[in-house]
């Protein structure tokens, strides 16, 4: 379970408890953490939601500023989805704003709290390839890109998400990359271009889904 969801769950009990017991006093300390929980938690969805926005419409250093709000209040954050945490969008918007060590280290953190992130590793080595270190870079690159697929699939099938990758688009665009890496004579520039529209396009998809199947997105973005 998401650790937010956890903590507000022990606070509903704490309220039970207490009001079991009759003591106000620890009563209205209980309400005033859940309210402070409720906050944060409004708070790191906003901030989480508004950053994504500004990502995905060519704002990055905005999106960074966001995204490490969102560190701050909850450094381990990760949406229920796909394993995609905070420190993979902080990596993100720091590797498109070329802030390219601290992409490297924040998506070091992301794949250390979370191994199957595996857009931390596909942004991990396009940071790797970016600073020079191509030959690392494009194991990680096709790590991330196998982890994708396989993501991608096992969004296909699931019932909420009928609507997900309907044309095949990134099916087909994951199968690219993968065929570019193994023929091994590729253009650079080609490849991480592509990288980057798989990266933009799967979270574009993700919207659009839980749109379509009217699922309410707000709980854990």
């Amino acid at each position: 379970m998401i650790k937010t969801n956890i903590i507000l769950r022990s606070a509903f009990a704490t309220i039970s408890r207490w009001k079991f017991l009759d003591r106000p006093r620890r009563r209205r300390k209980s309400l005033a953490r859940l309210s402070t929980l409720i906050f944060l938690y409004g708070c790191v969805t906003s901030e989480m939601q508004l950053g994504r926005h500004s990502l995905f419409n060519n704002k990055p250093d905005e999106a960074l500023t966001r995204f490490q709000r969102v560190a701050e209040m909850d450094p381990n954050y990760v949406n229920r989805y796909y394993e995609e945490g905070v420190w993979t969008y902080v990596g993100r918007a720091q590797y498109l704003t070329g802030k390219l060590p601290e992409a490297r280290q924040s998506l070091e953190k992301a794949l250390s709290q979370h191994g199957q992130d595996y857009f931390a590793r596909l942004y991990l080595g396009l940071t790797l390839a970016r600073s020079g270190d191509r030959s690392a870079g494009l194991k990680e690159i096709e790590s991330g890109i196998k982890g994708i697929h396989q993501a991608n699939e096992s969004m296909r099938e699931q019932s909420n998400f009928e609507l997900w990758d309907q044309q095949k688009v990134m099916r087909k665009e994951t199968e690219s990359i993968l065929a570019m890496i193994s023929n091994k004579d590729f253009d650079w520039d080609h490849l991480i271009s592509s990288c980057e529209w798989l990266g933009n396009k799967f979270e574009e998809e993700l919207d659009l889904a839980m749109e379509d199947e009217q699922i309410d997105n707000s709980p854990r973005w």
